[in-house]
C-alpha cells in the first residue's frame, strides 16, 4: 500500500513527540521515512528558478517523468547504491569586498537533502529555544528582526552584540557533527547517507582549496 503524505507526516510529528517527550532517547529505524512521497514533496519545495548543479539539470527538466524518475532514486536510496554528486562552485561577492564560495548541489541531491532535513528536523526542532531563528521551519531572518525591534522598544536595552563565527561554515568538523548526530540517531543507513552528502556537496565546494575533499 502507497503510503499517502498524510500519513508520513503523522509519522514525522510522532518522531517529534517521542524526541520531546524523552530528550535522552535515541532513534533508530528512520531510513524508511524516505519515501517516493517524501521525495516529491522535496521537489515542489524547491526553488523553480534556482541555478543547477554540476548536471545542468533544472527544476522543469527533472519534472518530465517525475514520478519514475523519483521511483529510481528511492530504488537506488534503498538499494545503497546512491551517490551524490560534487556540488557546483560558484563565487558571490561579500559587503567588504571578498569573495565567497556557494556550492550547489544537483537537484537530485537537493531532493534527498531536503528529505534529510525533514527527518532530522523532526528530532531536533524540539530542542530549540524560542529565540532561536536560523534556519528553522517557518521562521525567516525577518522574524528574527522583527523580535529585535519589539525587544529593543517594548524594554530597556543598553547595548546590542553583533557577532559572527568567521568561516564557520568552511571549517566545521564532520567528524564532530556526525557524532553529534550519532548523541539521538542511531540508525546506521541515514547516518552514512549524511555523510555521503555532506562529502558530496564539500567536494564542490571546496575545490582547489581543500585537497582533502
Amino acid at each position: 500500500m502507497t503510503q499517502c503524505m498524510g500519513e508520513a507526516d503523522s509519522g514525522l510529528a510522532r518522531i517529534g513527540t517521542a524526541a520531546k517527550r524523552d530528550p535522552q532517547l535515541r532513534f533508530n529505524n528512520l531510513y524508511h521515512h524516505l519515501t517516493p512521497e517524501r521525495l516529491k514533496e522535496a521537489y515542489y519545495s524547491l526553488n523553480r528558478s534556482s541555478a543547477s548543479g554540476i548536471d545542468g539539470v533544472t527544476w522543469e527538466a527533472y519534472g518530465e517523468d517525475l514520478e519514475i524518475k523519483l521511483q529510481g532514486l528511492h530504488n537506488r536510496l534503498h538499494k545503497g547504491s546512491y551517490r551524490p554528486q560534487a556540488s557546483r562552485r560558484i563565487w558571490i561577492e561579500k559587503a567588504d569586498g571578498k569573495q565567497r564560495p556557494i556550492g550547489i548541489s544537483a537537484l537530485e541531491d537537493k531532493l534527498v537533502q531536503q528529505a534529510l532535513v525533514w527527518i532530522i528536523q523532526s528530532i531536533y526542532e524540539v530542542d530549540f529555544l524560542g529565540f532561536s531563528y536560523g534556519f528553522r521551519p517557518s521562521r525567516s531572518q525577518h522574524d528574527a528582526l522583527d523580535a529585535v525591534y519589539v525587544t529593543i522598544t517594548k524594554k530597556k536595552v543598553n547595548w546590542v552584540l553583533d557577532a559572527d563565527i568567521k568561516g564557520f561554515f568552511d571549517t566545521i568538523s564532520h567528524d564532530w557533527l556526525m557524532k553529534f548526530l550519532g548523541h539521538r540517531i542511531v540508525d546506521r543507513k541515514l547516518l552514512q547517507l549524511v555523510e555521503r552528502s555532506l562529502t558530496g556537496y564539500f567536494r564542490g565546494y571546496f575545490r582547489d582549496t581543500h585537497p582533502y575533499f
